[in-house]
């Protein structure tokens, strides 16, 4: 399978999706392919979201997550963990200032109670210092995991259970994605992957429920405005039916 590269003026007409979320796999193997460290594909993935983040507000996409770190991304070797807390460290020391300019909202997912507290208290800088911007939103999922979420919303619930402030009966799907890490934010319409994997791998499970998935070759160092534009292409030749018989029109 080869990468299709879409031109700006040949995206059709339809309606674009409003989020878009983005499983950035492949790091590591561009870096091999080219007899370079690991380090060297993270740093060319940080390009990789500096490009798409421009992309994407430029197309009119409203918001965009990554799946920047998973909770399971801790068992990988102390080197190349310390390694990607200081790209995280640097994107946001020196790309904030940019995100911001461009009126970039940043919202972060994921655990963070026993973060380095230094890394906790850039999430927080980065998400205080855009609150109020109203362009694209980036939501950028760090220690995180989807069954993870979904088990700190069952606590919550249970908590309100046991205080007597919540009957078990009271409990549907809408009150439990309030308790989600981000219960303000609409479900994904499209879900891309990169590398040719095809599996979620804990990201966003409860959310992507109606989401349309699209698995592209590219090594994510490679994600460039051409790739994320096919997906869109692709995106839009689907029908979102939401378990009904008729499609819904619009993303």
């Amino acid at each position: 399978m080869t990468e299709v590269k879409v031109p700006s003026d040949a995206m059709p007409a339809m309606p674009v999706p409003r989020h878009v979320a983005i499983i950035m796999d492949g790091n590591g193997r561009w870096a091999a392919a080219r007899g370079l460290p690991r380090v060297e594909g993270h740093r060319r993935g940080v390009e990789a979201v500096r490009r798409t983040v421009r992309a994407a507000s430029d197309i009119g996409i409203q918001i965009v997550t990554i799946f920047s770190f998973s909770a399971e991304n801790w068992a990988r070797p102390a080197s190349e963990i310390g390694e990607l807390m200081g790209l995280l460290r640097r994107f946001i020391r020196n790309d904030l200032a940019d995100l911001h300019k461009s009126n970039v909202r940043v919202r972060i997912i994921g655990e963070r109670e026993g973060l380095d507290p230094e890394i906790g208290r850039l999430l927080n800088d980065a998400e205080e210092l855009t609150r109020d911007n109203d362009g694209l939103t980036l939501v950028v999922a760090f220690n995180y995991g989807a069954r993870q979420e979904i088990v700190r919303a069952a606590r919550r619930l249970a908590e309100q259970v046991a205080a007597g402030a919540l009957s078990p009966s009271d409990i549907d799907t809408d009150r439990l994605a309030r308790f989600l890490d981000a219960p303000d934010l609409p479900d994904p319409d499209l879900i891309i992957r990169t590398s040719g994997e095809q599996r979620l791998s804990n990201f966003l499970l409860w959310q992507s429920a109606y989401s349309e998935l699209v698995f592209v070759p590219t090594y994510w160092p490679d994600f460039d405005r051409g790739t994320l534009e096919a997906a869109i292409r692709e995106y839009q030749q689907r029908e979102r039916r939401f378990g009904g018989l008729v499609a819904k029109t619009g993303s």
